[in-house]
């Protein structure tokens, strides 16, 4: 379906090149300031044509809202943001009247609707992302002014170039910390803050390029100032919850929290996080293995996950394969393409996490509204 959200909720629209993609946000409470700025920066992070090591379409992704705001504030109705596609070129994918590209999504479309759009993914394209990350924009602003909750991701693997992202790697554990969004904008159009890794992943991404290949890597993200409370057991756990919306993203394949897969190679004596009493008065543990999270709702620590990208599909390559009729053939695909996605990944994940967080924030505050009624 393309609504996510319980109360704070979002609904995307538009293909890869029809006239324009955008999104429609409901459950936004009224008189928070909000204009296009607010949105535009986390959509020039994520638009194409950003380096040498993206896709070189050329689209300016220029928000416009167009309801739900007055004066720049927030009507408390919902909000309509359009962004144009400016940069179709739908001739290049003329090839896929005769066969499905591999690893792409459309004979699974196809199959499953019985018809599909003819240039493009369609749906499955990145282009519908956009509409996520205006969404997502909207809810970090809510965040920030509710619970200074800050969100940032950045690039912690590209190929078999990576960061060690160990529990038992102090400088992980720092890293995690002290990250910034500028500071991963600051260290490249890689965006990794380790800046001789993010120079070795840089040199992976312009090989595939120049080969006409792809490459795949991994965004990791750490949120901080997250309210105790957060998600819905059992079956609405708050990292139940993140691996949802981090596995709708185009292109996922994996989904880790806190220790992760690591976590299960250690006793449970050195995994444990014990508790503290912090200097704010307040619960604490002295370790994170968690990732902030505990029988699915928020203990107050910072949360931290990390996402699993493939290669793109489509590369500039001749490809063996069939056609839709089952006759073997050979696909030249002359569509533009990143050759690797996770540099222009970190703003989509940074906004499904902050959908996550607005909406469970949200049915929090409901309910403890109940706290102390006598019935």
């Amino acid at each position: 379906m393309s609504t996510f959200g319980t109360i704070f909720k979002v609904t995307t629209y538009g293909e890869s090149h029809c006239r324009s993609v955008g999104c429609i946000v409901d459950g936004i409470p009224p008189n928070m300031s909000l204009t296009e700025a607010d949105i535009q920066p986390q959509l020039t992070r994520r638009r194409p044509g950003q380096s040498k090591l993206t896709t070189p379409r050329n689209e300016k992704d220029k928000v416009e809202i167009q309801s739900g705001t007055e004066f720049g504030k927030t009507l408390g109705t919902p909000i309509g943001m359009l962004i144009k596609n400016e940069d179709q070129r739908p001739h290049d994918y003329t090839e896929m009247d005769i066969y499905p590209r591999p690893s792409h999504a459309d004979y699974t479309y196809l199959s499953k609707y019985g018809v599909k759009a003819s240039s493009g993914g369609g749906r499955s394209s990145a282009r519908e992302t956009i509409g996520r990350v205006a969404a997502g924009a909207i809810a970090e602003k809510f965040l920030k002014q509710v619970n200074d909750v800050e969100i940032v991701a950045f690039v912690s693997s590209v190929g078999d170039c990576s960061i060690d992202r160990s529990i038992k790697n102090p400088k992980f554990i720092e890293l995690l910390k002290t990250i910034t969004r500028d500071r991963v904008d600051e260290s490249g159009p890689i965006r990794c803050p380790d800046l001789e890794l993010g120079a070795k992943m840089t040199k992976i991404v312009e090989d595939c390029k120049d080969n006409h290949d792809s490459i795949g890597g991994v965004v990791t993200c750490v949120i901080r100032n997250v309210p105790i409370g957060l998600g819905e057991p059992a079956f609405d756990k708050l990292e139940a919850q993140l691996a949802h919306a981090m596995m709708s993203i185009p292109a996922t394949k994996g989904f880790e929290i806190g220790s992760g897969f690591e976590g299960t190679t250690i006793r449970g004596s050195q995994h444990n996080d014990p508790f503290i009493k912090k200097e704010n008065g307040k619960l604490g543990t002295v370790t994170n293995n968690s990732g902030g999270i505990q029988g699915g709702i928020s203990n107050g620590e910072d949360i931290y996950f990390s996402v699993a990208f493939k290669p793109p599909a489509t590369i500039s390559q001749n490809q063996g394969t069939a056609s839709y009729d089952g006759e073997d053939g050979v696909l030249l695909s002359r569509g533009r393409h990143d050759p690797n996605v996770v540099p222009r990944a970190i703003p989509i994940v940074e906004a499904m996490a902050a959908l996550v967080l607005a909406d469970t924030l949200l049915i929090q505050k409901a309910r403890e509204s109940t706290f102390g009624v006598v019935y």
